[in-house]
């Protein structure tokens, strides 16, 4: 799953349900980021492997006038995917971060390009919502407080989304009791 709960909430026991805080405060974090159907080392291969293809091809050429008239255009083609590739992958470099304290709950986005975009609020007015079919995607999540309305994990799939809301459920009542009873 394109998520991970970096810190869990650690609890006293199971049958207590007692929250603790580490020291920095934070009861639970959680990063999400895009799913990638092409990692580093495979981009790697997928060039070599198109560059192959092309070059074969050309063998029959070499020596000739001709291979150099090609030549420009095969530079531009495996240039063009290089870049076509390299560009998707950066754009989906996008890391949002959830971090849940007793006080407030904070969610960072870190775009691949442009400012991070943040949002805050107290963890008692958090109202987490799961919207079926409202939303610009299926399951769409949303986060409001602090008069501010925000999405979270929209590039996740509808599968994860669902997964993710339970979670989230359980981690902000978590948070809010633990809140509640350590002022």
């Amino acid at each position: 799953m394109p998520y991970e709960w970096v810190k869990q909430i650690d609890t006293a026991s199971e049958n207590s349900g007692a929250v603790s805080a580490s020291g920095d405060g934070i009861i639970a974090e959680l990063h999400l980021w895009p799913y990638r159907s092409l990692p580093k080392r495979g981009f790697a291969t997928f060039i070599a492997i198109t560059c192959a293809i092309i070059a074969l091809p050309l063998i029959a050429m070499l020596g000739s006038p001709i291979l150099w008239g090609l030549l420009p255009f095969i530079v531009l083609t495996v240039g063009g995917v290089w870049w076509a590739i390299q560009r998707s992958y950066n754009d989906g470099s996008i890391l949002e971060q959830l971090v849940l304290r007793r006080e407030l709950v904070q969610l960072t986005r870190q775009n691949p390009r442009g400012s991070d975009q943040n949002w805050d609020a107290n963890p008692y007015w958090v109202d987490l919502q799961l919207h079926p079919t409202d939303g610009p995607v299926e399951n769409y999540i949303t986060l409001r407080g602090n008069d501010r309305e925000v999405e979270l994990g929209a590039f996740l799939t509808v599968e994860e989304r669902e997964t993710l809301f339970g979670e989230l459920q359980q981690v902000l009542v978590a948070v809010r009791s633990y809140a509640s009873r350590n002022p």
